[in-house]
């Protein structure tokens, strides 16, 4: 106990003098020199009409001459997204394209020098970050190394150059800009092949779409590197496939799905008008780059065959909704918890949180605790354990949902910084609204949530217990109101000084013993539902879902979020025989089995008649759990039977167990697809047993006072639900 105390002291100190040190030293800004200073007027761009949901509205006829030329730029517009965002951060320059074209004159977007080496001369801007079409070849070894190649060198000493570094297989990779973004297009290709744009005799084709994730909101072109996009692919394009990509449909970026559909389509269609139609196109894609491939497929038709999502999401927009929870969560358990020493116990904090967390487990920022426990005024204590929404969602409230935070990265001017709402849900304002200070409208809703009531029917939690979370847990402020983080990064972004913990300077306060809560709007989320930011299941292409067990590491990407979309599948079409589910311990990788067989099963459609995917489905391919040397574990329709499906545990449940979340905790549905519930008068709560076995008559007053619209009764489905979708 002694030496704990030393050691928190210590730390303690060391902490207040590294803040000490941030307000004095600031990093110097390496982005200076290339910062946008001038934000571009909008431009109007043709908005595809919707009536009741995307999938229905018909797609204009492209306007552009695909291919692009080599040495030309492609599109800057989007075909039928909407208006252009503006700032927008150009990063051709992380590639081999170079400085973007200059657009303008008048200091709209990044600054163009003549030379980079000096900086001397800016001679002009872009705001659309165009760049030429360009060729590159990279060789790949047999160990799998890629080395990048020049056309002259491979014309001169093709034979001999490939011999000395060993490659195996050389790539003809092209890159420009299509809708601001990058965009890739690998073909495998012989020596002889160098410098013909429409060689394609090592083609076997088929096409992969790849897909790729991260957190974004909006406002920079985004980064893609040759190197990475053929990593990513590598052993099928040994076997033969073609590989096509853009930044524009990496969620990093951006989760305007329609934007990246948008994107997508172009980029398929450079693809086509080289080189012919594909027999197929399958994606492939982790986290965010998973859910996009479900979004996509369901919104609309012409860019995918078949999807191979890894650790996805059916989206975004319904993850927030109990994502943005856990801040929330996180600060009641630390600042404002009437027995604050409970909630040590992180077995408990799961049972309100839903997704795992683990005692002695430790937190990379468990110095933050302390630091802001002694600014609070509480007795300072290091954290004994941690949970999923800390080791993975920690910062995610303050990036997606707070309009004066955004990026920490200085790309924009500071004077720029504070023209703009930097938030998720400004990225989708075309979709989802904006209200009359020109903030987007957010689909966040926590009124009526009871959270952990679960828990208080268990009788895991008593009743002073769930009345006091339920009481405190307040709600995020409304966007106008909500204040930059407190933020401080003296070591660098990967150590940084969080003086505001949870968000909680943009939570809000007890008023009258009670936090009042959040109303989300209305509009936004039928805008959500429309516009295909949700998943709602309606897709009939084939779909293996594959993904790793991480939640014994804590991490975000749990595995009930595939069952999320299982449910939606089934509740849209009747069934999921379309929808393969294998999670594997994660030391195998079973993607590459998922290509052979995902290969099978797309030939099998096209060689029938009817197209019948179900008919077309491989014999004895099933849901199945995968242990670490590749074997599969179980395999069936039973093996992930749960509480998801309100069955008794599958076998592969049982290897690998699933955790729910906070909305789940608090009695909501395992789809996950409901932003607003209905309401009922918190009495009628109580005489129709919500409560289990507990009679909560004599808490009717504190009830109402916290709950004074009534409670949540999800048995009423989705207030934020258009009625004829």
């Amino acid at each position: 106990m002694i030496k704990r105390t030393i050691l928190l002291s210590i730390l303690i100190l060391a902490s207040a003098l590294l803040v000490t040190i941030a307000y004095v030293w600031q990093p110097t800004n390496s982005y200076e020199f290339r910062q946008v200073k001038g934000i571009a007027p909008t431009a109007d761009n043709f908005h595809i009409q919707i009536e009741d949901h995307i999938r229905n509205s018909q797609r204009p006829p492209e306007t552009f001459n695909f291919p692009i030329k080599l040495g030309e730029q492609g599109p800057s517009k989007s075909l039928y997204s909407g208006p252009l965002q503006y700032p927008f951060y150009c990063m051709t320059l992380n590639t081999d394209l170079g400085q973007p074209n200059v657009d303008n004159q008048q200091g709209f977007g990044v600054p163009v020098y003549q030379s980079l080496e000096h900086k001397e001369k800016i001679i002009g801007y872009s705001k659309d970050c165009g760049a030429n079409s360009m060729l590159g070849y990279y060789g790949v070894t047999q160990a799998r190394t890629i080395i990048k190649l020049s056309a002259d060198m491979l014309k001169e000493n093709a034979e001999q150059l490939l011999a000395k570094q060993n490659i195996i297989k050389l790539f003809r990779v092209e890159q420009g800009t299509i809708n601001r973004f990058i965009y890739t297009l690998i073909m495998p290709i012989t020596v002889n092949e160098v410098g013909d744009r429409l060689a394609q005799s090592q083609w076997n084709k088929r096409l992969i779409y790849q897909f790729n994730g991260g957190s974004g909101i909006g406002y920079r072109q985004g980064r893609q590197k040759n190197k990475k996009v053929l990593s990513r692919q590598i052993e099928q394009l040994l076997d033969g496939y073609a590989v096509i990509s853009s930044s524009g449909n990496r969620t990093s970026y951006t989760y305007n799905m329609l934007l990246a559909e948008d994107t997508a389509r172009r980029v398929k269609k450079q693809f086509t008008s080289l080189y012919g139609e594909p027999l197929y196109t399958v994606g492939i894609g982790g986290s965010g780059g998973g859910l996009a491939q479900y979004l996509i497929a369901q919104n609309s038709t012409g860019i995918l065959d078949g999807l191979i999502p890894l650790y996805s999401y059916p989206d975004m927009i319904t993850q927030t909704t109990y994502a943005l929870d856990c801040d929330l969560l996180n600060n009641y358990f630390t600042f404002r918890a009437e027995n604050r020493a409970t909630w040590q116990d992180w077995q408990k904090r799961q049972l309100i949180e839903g997704m795992n967390a683990s005692n002695d487990f430790p937190q990379r920022a468990a110095y933050l605790q302390p630091m802001n426990q002694i600014m609070a005024g509480f007795v300072p204590s290091l954290p004994t354990g941690n949970s999923e929404c800390i080791n993975g969602y920690f910062g995610l409230s303050s990036f997606i949902n707070n309009p004066k935070q955004g990026f920490i990265r200085e790309f924009f001017h500071s004077k720029v910084v504070d023209k703009v709402n930097w938030s998720y849900w400004q990225d989708l304002r075309s979709v989802l609204g904006e209200d009359d200070n020109g903030f987007g409208l957010s689909t966040w809703d926590n009124i009526g949530v009871q959270y952990g009531l679960s828990a208080l029917v268990n009788n895991a939690i008593s009743v002073d217990e769930f009345i006091d979370i339920n009481r405190k847990i307040g709600s995020w402020k409304p966007q106008d109101e909500m204040i930059p983080e407190n933020i401080f990064t003296p070591l660098g972004r990967k150590i940084p000084f969080w003086l505001s913990l949870w968000g909680n300077e943009n939570i809000t306060e007890l008023q009258a013993d009670v936090a009042p809560r959040h109303q989300g709007a209305i509009e936004a989320m039928h805008g959500a539902y429309r516009s295909g930011q949700v998943f709602i299941g309606k897709v009939d292409l084939p779909i293996i879902d594959v993904r790793h067990y991480l939640e014994d590491d804590l991490d975000m990407h749990h595995i009930s979020a595939s069952f999320y979309s299982r449910l939606r599948i089934q509740q849209a079409n009747g069934h999921a025989k379309n929808h393969v589910i294998w999670i594997s311990h994660k030391d195998y990788n079973p993607a590459h089995l998922a290509f052979k067989v995902m290969d099978e099963w797309l030939l099998n459609a096209k060689s029938t008649a009817s197209s019948d995917i179900i008919a077309a489905k491989p014999a004895g391919l099933d849901d199945a759990c995968f242990a670490d040397n590749g074997d599969i574990i179980e395999q069936g329709a039973q093996v992930w039977h749960g509480k998801w499906n309100g069955k008794n545990d599958g076998s592969c449940h049982k290897v690998y167990p699933m955790y729910s979340t906070s909305r789940i905790q608090a009695g909501g549905s395992w789809a996950g697809d409901l932003f607003k519930c209905h309401l009922i008068p918190v009495e009628s709560a109580i005489g129709e047993g919500f409560y289990g076995d507990k009679d909560l008559s004599a808490f009717l007053p504190i009830l109402n006072r916290i709950f004074p619209t009534g409670v949540c009764d999800y048995r009423q489905g989705d207030v934020g639900r258009p009625e004829n979708l």
